[in-house]
């Protein structure tokens, strides 16, 4: 499997991120405000386009024989089947945003990029972080578009994914802060114009991976004794609880 051509573009960037961080709002924002000089590598996939859905933008839809051709030519960079369909990203592609003279921004997740990380050597990697569980936590709550038991599921795999992050060393970390969404961009835009680096490196990263970790596991069990209360119809407080309200706040 060769490696993408050094193309006449930037350097691509790996954006990367769990669900609720805000990874796709600020990519959405870098390409809207940054269009002459960036360009959002579009996935592959096999499943059926959607009404609305515009070929090129949205997904590059192609057949299930089109994508293996692809996947065993070594054009696919990473893929992944999922709920019966495939979805990639292709070196081809890359190159062809790079010698458009684009740097070529690619939102993928951790699954990606560990797969398409030995073939990316060039590669900016970028992954963003929620300040807490708590806030994460918060945010997936407030899309509500979803029920409980999938907000759950979203935040036990951004736990895997940001486990995951830190195993594969991202490059720079971002902390995307409640409120304060206008730093972040400014941070991942200087990072992208290749005007400074980032301020948590990956050794600082790996630090801020194992603080959600560790908040990750005291969120659990401060909610499960929570809704045993509920059912009950009563409230307890002990000083332990008091603490975790203070660490977890009152929201559910």
């Amino acid at each position: 499997m060769p490696e993408f051509d050094a193309a006449e573009g930037g350097s691509p960037i790996v954006i990367s991120g769990p669900s609720g961080a805000g990874k796709s709002t600020l990519v959405q924002r870098l390409l809207a405000e940054h269009s002459d000089d960036v360009k959002l590598s579009v996935s592959y996939t096999t499943r059926q386009q959607r009404p609305g859905e515009v070929d090129g933008q949205h997904y590059l839809f192609v057949t299930q024989q089109r994508f293996q051709e692809l996947v065993t030519a070594g054009d696919m960079l990473e893929w992944a089947e999922v709920h019966g369909n495939l979805y990639g990203t292709s070196a081809g592609q890359i190159d062809d945003i790079r010698r458009q003279g684009l740097t070529p921004i690619l939102e993928i997740d951790v699954r990606g990029w560990e797969q398409a990380k030995s073939r990316m050597s060039d590669t900016v990697s970028i992954f963003i972080l929620p300040p807490s569980i708590r806030s994460l936590w918060r945010r997936l709550k407030g899309r509500g578009t979803e029920d409980r038991k999938t907000r759950w599921e979203r935040l036990v795999r951004g736990r895997e994914e940001i486990r995951l992050a830190k195993s594969l060393g991202y490059r720079w970390f971002i902390v995307n802060e409640d409120g304060q969404q206008d730093a972040a961009f400014e941070e991942l835009r200087r990072i992208v114009d290749g005007r400074q680096n980032g301020r948590i490196d990956r050794n600082q990263g790996a630090l801020l991976c194992d603080r959600l970790a560790r908040e990750f596991t005291l969120f659990c069990l401060w909610q499960k004794p929570r809704h045993l209360i509920a059912r009950l119809g009563s409230v307890i407080q002990t000083p332990g609880h008091l603490a975790r309200n203070r660490l977890f706040g009152r929201d559910e």
